[in-house]
């Protein structure tokens, strides 16, 4: 009998498959054999060019959004009786992160269409003792920044945004990564821009840069490639009780490769973007709405809202049928405040965040990377189709 053999109309279609090029494959063996595989030369190159591209004067690279987001927050003065209003509808790093710091995440409810943070609500939510706000660029679409710059500003507060999804992004002729205080960035391996774990903190205040740079790396006052770089003294002292959070050259390597393509990346998941929103128009389904004018939207996530009541089959019902013809899907995202720690620990219930909850109770995300083929494209479109018709 001859092998079995798996044809393109079969095979398992990713939910976010990394698109990985030579360049990437030869910087890391290039690595590998220089000697020097932790944080040198090629983390700086990182970080100096990540800094050039969103235009920001400080970038520390770190070894993942979780590590740049405890940092930021540290860095912002969030500690024990400090409250950081962010949203109920991300990943639980967002207020882990708060978590870690010994401040109290307070969540406040999502706009229901563009699904970010809404502004009237932060505002409601800030006490005397918030201190921080937490907005998450959610899928790749910008908050609303002229809004929370506003009440930032208004309430002397700090913003340190979550942009995990949003490497790309662009709001009021701004790069993501220059609105806030501090801008956290993740290039986990599902992410538009990937290093496979890490992640990225920019900000504007070299105080707050060079704190962050000793707190990422046990509190030493130098690492150890500006140790041993020139030959010099390898002394060091630690400063202060810090972390081990730096990034590694050979993450580095990957990443260098990845923001040298990352708008290239971009404009294929536009691309991409474009065929499931023709492909979907006449379902009964809700798609993401388009970006607002002169907005760049970084394409991270293209979910839909899938409401048994309009057709007659459930998120998760869909989600089953798609697993099996092979097709990827993931939920973005459980509302935190639903989830049993966040509920137990803070006293929270459902009913509390009504548009977080009609979301989270509905969404579901299709495959998109810039790794996609048309045909596997169409295979989503066509399974999504039939599984409604």
């Amino acid at each position: 009998m001859p092998p079995l053999t798996t044809t393109a109309a079969s095979a398992p279609v990713s939910f976010a498959r990394p698109s990985i090029g030579a360049g990437e494959i030869a910087e890391v063996i290039d690595t590998l054999e220089s000697g020097w595989l932790t944080t040198g030369p090629r983390v700086q190159a990182f970080e100096r060019r990540f800094a050039e591209y969103v235009g920001a004067p400080h970038a520390l690279a770190v070894s993942s959004c979780s590590a740049a987001l405890h940092l930021s927050l540290l860095a912002a003065g969030a500690g024990p009786g400090d409250e950081v209003v962010t949203t109920p509808l991300t990943f639980c790093a967002t207020a882990n992160a708060v978590i870690h710091t010994g401040a109290t995440p307070v969540f406040a409810d999502i706009d229901p269409v563009t699904m970010n943070l809404d502004p009237a609500a932060a505002a409601a939510a800030v006490s005397p003792r918030t201190r921080v706000l937490l907005p998450v660029h959610f899928g790749g679409r910008p908050v609303d920044v002229p809004a929370f710059t506003a009440l930032a500003r208004d309430r002397g507060l700090l913003v340190v945004e979550d942009a995990a999804h949003a490497a790309e992004a662009v709001v009021a002729g701004r790069k993501i990564g220059t609105t806030a205080d501090f801008t956290c960035f993740s290039f986990y391996a599902t992410k538009n821009l990937t290093t496979g774990e890490g992640g990225m903190v920019t900000t504007a205040s070299e105080e707050a840069a060079t704190r962050m740079r000793v707190a990422s790396l046990h509190g030493m006052s130098r690492d150890a490639w500006r140790r041993y770089e020139h030959g010099g003294p390898a002394d060091y002292e630690v400063v202060m009780a810090g972390f081990k959070y730096n990034m590694m050259d050979l993450q580095a390597a990957i990443g260098l490769h990845q923001l040298a393509r990352l708008d290239q990346m971009l404009a294929r998941r536009e691309q991409i973007w474009r065929q499931y929103d023709d492909g979907l128009a006449d379902l009964p389904v809700t798609r993401p709405v388009p970006p607002d004018a002169g907005m760049v939207h970084a394409r991270h996530l293209y979910t839909i809202l899938v409401d048994r009541d309009v057709c007659g089959r459930s998120r998760d019902e869909l989600r089953a049928r798609l697993a099996a013809e092979g097709i990827g899907t993931a939920i973005h995202f459980t509302a935190l405040h639903l989830q049993p720690f966040f509920r137990e620990r803070f006293g929270l219930r459902r009913g509390q965040f009504p548009n977080a909850e009609f979301v989270s109770d509905r969404t579901l995300s299709l495959p998109l990377s810039a790794s996609l083929a048309d045909a596997e494209v169409a295979r989503v479109i066509d399974a999504v189709r039939e599984a409604l018709r």
